[in-house]
C-alpha cells in the first residue's frame, strides 16, 4: 500500500498560496504567509517543498520605463527635505508621489500617478491617464489631502523636480493646506527611491512579461493591482503584512 503523504496539506497550502499571489511571492513571504495562517513552519522546509512542487518566484529583469518630466525651472524648486530619510513611525507623516508610463496597443500611452505613505508604502490615492497632465498629478493630491487633512503632524510631501510638481496651483495647493513640499536634486532617482521600488515592483508582477493590452485593459489591472498591493501584498519589513494590515495593527496597539 502506498504510505499518505504527511505533508500534503502543507504543499496544497504552500501551491494555494503561490496561484494566489500569481506567482510572485519567494519562500520567504510564502513562509510568512503560512505563519499568517497559523503554520509555523522553517523557511528551508518552504523552501524544499516548492522546489519539490516545482514552483518559483520568476523575476523580469527587464528596466522599468521611467517618464522624465523635468523640463527645466518653469517654477519653484522646492528643497530637499527628506535628504532619503524615508522611514518615518507616524502615519501620514511624509509621502512621495511620481509618475511613470506604460506602452499600450496601437503605440497608446498610459500614465500612472500614484500617492505614496512612506509609512507603510500605502498607496493612499493615485489617478491614470493618456497624458502627463497637471490634472494627473492634482487630482491624487486632493484625494490624498482629504486622507491626511486630520493627521497629528504636518504632513511633507516628496516628488522629483518634474514640471507639474513646479507649477504654481500644485505649489499654492500645498500651501494653501500647510503641506511641506519637498524635490529631489536634479536627475537623482535615488532620492525618490521608495516611488521608483513601487514602479519597479508594480510592473516585474503584473507588466512586463505580458502581452500588451488596450488602455482600458491595462488600467483595470493596475486598479486589481494596487487594491491587491495595498490590503494582500504582505511584506517582510512589515513584519509579514499588507500595507493597510500593518495601518490597522499600528493603531490598535497605539489606541
Amino acid at each position: 500500500m502506498e504510505k499518505e503523504n504527511p505533508k500534503q496539506e502543507l504543499e496544497d497550502l504552500i501551491l494555494s498560496i503561490f496561484n494566489e499571489h500569481g506567482g510572485n511571492f519567494g519562500y520567504r513571504r510564502v513562509r510568512l504567509e503560512l505563519r499568517n495562517k497559523g503554520y509555523k513552519v522553517n523557511h528551508k522546509a518552504v523552501q524544499r517543498i516548492m522546489n519539490k512542487l516545482g514552483i518559483k518566484c520568476i523575476k523580469f529583469s527587464r528596466k522599468t520605463r521611467k517618464y522624465n518630466s523635468y523640463k527645466g525651472n518653469v517654477g519653484k524648486i522646492a528643497k530637499n527635505r527628506l535628504n532619503r530619510r524615508f522611514k518615518t513611525s507616524v502615519c501620514h507623516q511624509k509621502l512621495a508621489t511620481d509618475i511613470t508610463e506604460f506602452k499600450c496597443t496601437n503605440g497608446v500611452k498610459l500614465y500612472l500617478s500614484p500617492i505614496m505613505d512612506l509609512f507603510n508604502g500605502e498607496i493612499l490615492s493615485y489617478e491614470i491617464g493618456a497624458s502627463p497632465t497637471l490634472d494627473l498629478t492634482l487630482k491624487p493630491l486632493l484625494k490624498a489631502i482629504n486622507i491626511v487633512k486630520d493627521s497629528k503632524y504636518r504632513t511633507t510631501i516628496h516628488s522629483d523636480q518634474g514640471c507639474q510638481y513646479q507649477h504654481k496651483k500644485w505649489v499654492k495647493t500645498l500651501k494653501e493646506n500647510k503641506i511641506f513640499q519637498s524635490m529631489s536634486r536634479k536627475g537623482n532617482c535615488l532620492d525618490n527611491s521608495p516611488m521608483e521600488n513601487f514602479f519597479g515592483i508594480l510592473k516585474q508582477e503584473m507588466y512586463h512579461g505580458e502581452p500588451l493590452c488596450s488602455f482600458e485593459v491595462l488600467k483595470e489591472k493596475i486598479d486589481i493591482y494596487i487594491d491587491y498591493y495595498n490590503n494582500k501584498r504582505i511584506k517582510q519589513k512589515l513584519d509579514g503584512m499588507s500595507p493597510v494590515q500593518f495601518r490597522i495593527h499600528t493603531s490598535q496597539l497605539a489606541a
